[in-house]
């Protein structure tokens, strides 16, 4: 069984810092190949260049401009690598906001994944407190952030929690405080057989 884990919450959630802390003990306990598709490192210079070219600011990846007309092209060719490499055998772990998909319910629509019934999908939603959220983007100083802090109640509106419903399908990981029991939770409920 191949598997496709997508570490997904808002900016600052700690997705990517998340993702390589459970890497090797996946790899160690599946004794799977895997890949780390991570969307900032994929395709983060390729969209600083693109908004910065059309927008005049390299940074401002959170305006409208780069939601109605990038945004998309950027989810849909991340999860077109993620299924390429299932395709070839190898299992992957996709970190990326990837809220709208989250509300659409199409990060379980095999069909639009590209993915057979021969993949395992299991989809984490990382959160933190806002308060906390803030205080990272303040401290990392990344200017990909300076549009969310300058914008901030427009920006916090756009956060949810997934509803009830919605949250049934995920594995919700408070990254708040987060201790290596929870990790280790964390890393059986992703290769747990249901």
């Amino acid at each position: 069984m191949k598997h496709l884990f997508f570490i997904c919450g808002h900016a600052g959630s700690g997705k990517t810092t998340l993702a390589k802390r459970l890497f090797t003990p996946l790899l160690r306990t599946s004794g799977q190949p895997f890949c780390l598709l991570d969307k900032d490192t994929l395709y983060g210079a390729y969209s600083t260049a693109a908004i910065g070219a059309l927008a005049g600011d390299p940074h401002d990846r959170d305006s409208p401009l780069f939601l109605q007309h990038l945004r998309d092209p950027e989810y849909r060719s991340l999860i077109d690598t993620a299924a390429e490499n299932l395709s070839l055998g190898v299992s992957a772990v996709v970190v990326a906001p990837l809220s709208r998909e989250i509300r659409e319910g199409r990060l379980f629509d095999r069909a639009w994944l590209g993915v057979g019934d021969d993949v395992r999908i299991r989809v984490v939603f990382v959160h933190v407190d806002e308060a906390v959220a803030r205080e990272r983007f303040e401290t990392r100083g990344d200017p990909n952030d300076a549009y969310k802090l300058a914008h901030w109640d427009d920006y916090r509106r756009r956060l949810f929690m997934p509803d009830e419903a919605v949250a049934k399908t995920l594995i919700l990981f408070d990254n708040t405080t987060a201790s290596q029991a929870d990790y280790d939770a964390l890393l059986s409920r992703l290769l747990a057989a249901s």
